[in-house]
């Protein structure tokens, strides 16, 4: 059973936290005890009713201020797919929040109110969707019962948000009429949107083909573990241990280690201690090598016939998460998957504004939440990919040297 991992983003107020809950509530995912905890904290209702946002806002300054601050995760699974969501704020001072919900989602779910239509905020989660290169967008036009289930003020809330996802290159973008509160169109359909003929909520989310979002053409597989049991038994065992993030490896297959450049061919794969012809990503896999060269943690293995960029010198699209300023010519560490190596801030070429896509050039700082494109030096070549190539290869992060705070997300260019 595969897994979708997928992220609400909306405008304050929009629904996101009644969404997910609605989708837990009537997907039978939530324990009678978490049930009967949530009935009692529901304030002024009424016999029977529950205020379904409270499963994912769970920090108490959230439910006094009736918003989403943190990134609140939830699991839950149907007969066919198992589900991770991340609940992410609407504020753009949480910027940082969204961008770490939506590193690694499959998926987006931007809710817009049918009262308010495309507004500001729409704009901002969709530049940042776009950024983060999430396969697929769903868009949700939620609270259509308060415009008494209008199919026009849908129809218009579409054509007004193609035209920005055209603008933006969002492709994948899917459209559904929903009541979050009233569960209209989120498991089962709704003869209140008796116009609308296409799949529910969850059916989407159900059917949304994620394996063809695995890249199986690049080979790379970042060094987790190197495994030398060194007894009597296994003396000369050496594996390398790992998951293969992309492409496809087979028993004889050439490949070259970075940012050594060494050379050689596998010479077995393991999987679950069993050896096997042939891996593919994402699975977690032992390799093991013909020839005994010098291969560490952090090392990337790829196919000799398709090498990925090796580079000092590196162009960067950041989100900065911390609150003490980033300055040209700071010194950080940078990780992207397994390999840490550290690295300076060279210069800050733009700050982007993620309203409107406006850059200013060489702005002196950056704060919290700004997102800027910067030039970085490391102190040994990175082997990377493009993040809108290959996103597995291409996303990493900065980190304080001094704190080991994570301050910085990157999607090298």
């Amino acid at each position: 059973m595969d897994i979708l991992r997928f992220i609400t983003a909306g405008s304050v107020d929009d629904g996101k936290s009644t969404l997910i809950g609605r989708l837990l509530y009537d997907s039978k995912s939530i324990m009678i005890d978490q049930l009967e905890a949530i009935q009692k904290q529901t304030r002024n209702r009424e016999e029977g009713d529950i205020d379904l946002a409270l499963l994912t806002d769970g920090l108490r300054a959230e439910r006094e201020q009736g918003i989403t601050i943190d990134v609140a995760y939830k699991y839950f699974s149907t007969p066919r797919r198992k589900f991770i969501i991340a609940d992410a704020p609407g504020h753009i001072q949480y910027t940082r929040n969204m961008v770490t919900g939506a590193s690694n989602a499959n998926l987006i779910i931007i809710l817009i109110d049918a009262r308010h239509g495309v507004i500001e905020q729409t704009r901002r989660h969709s530049i940042i969707a776009s950024l983060l290169n999430i396969p697929h967008v769903v868009v949700a036009v939620n609270k259509m019962d308060m415009v008494a289930y209008s199919q026009d003020t849908y129809n218009n809330i579409v054509i007004d948000y193609a035209k920005a996802a055209a603008s933006l290159g969002l492709q994948n973008v899917t459209y559904l009429p929903i009541s979050a509160l009233n569960g209209d169109n989120i498991v089962d359909r709704s003869q209140l949107l008796s116009w609308y003929d296409g799949p529910t909520l969850l059916h989407l989310l159900e059917t949304v083909e994620v394996q063809s979002d695995i890249d199986l053409q690049h080979a790379r597989f970042p060094v987790q573990y190197v495994i030398r049991p060194q007894t009597d038994v296994l003396h000369d065992y050496r594996g390398y241990a790992g998951k293969l993030i992309s492409g496809i490896y087979q028993k004889g297959d050439a490949v070259t280690v970075l940012p050594s450049g060494l050379q050689s061919t596998i010479k077995s794969i393991e999987i679950g201690g069993k050896e096997v012809e042939e891996a593919f990503a994402p699975q977690s896999i032992v390799l093991h090598l013909a020839d005994n060269i010098d291969v560490s943690r952090g090392d990337v293995l790829v196919s000799s016939n398709d090498l990925p960029r090796l580079e000092q010198e590196l162009d960067v699209l950041l989100c900065w998460m911390d609150n003490k300023p980033l300055t040209a010519g700071s010194r950080y560490l940078l990780q992207i998957n397994s390999y840490l190596v550290k690295t300076i801030v060279k210069e800050i070429q733009y700050k982007l504004d993620v309203n409107s896509l406006q850059q200013e050039p060489f702005p002196a700082t950056v704060g919290l939440n700004e997102i800027v494109r910067v030039r970085i030096k490391t102190a040994s070549p990175v082997a990377f990919d493009a993040y809108n190539d290959l996103r597995v290869n291409g996303g990493a992060i900065l980190i304080d040297e001094t704190s080991n705070v994570t301050v910085g997300a990157c999607m090298i260019q």
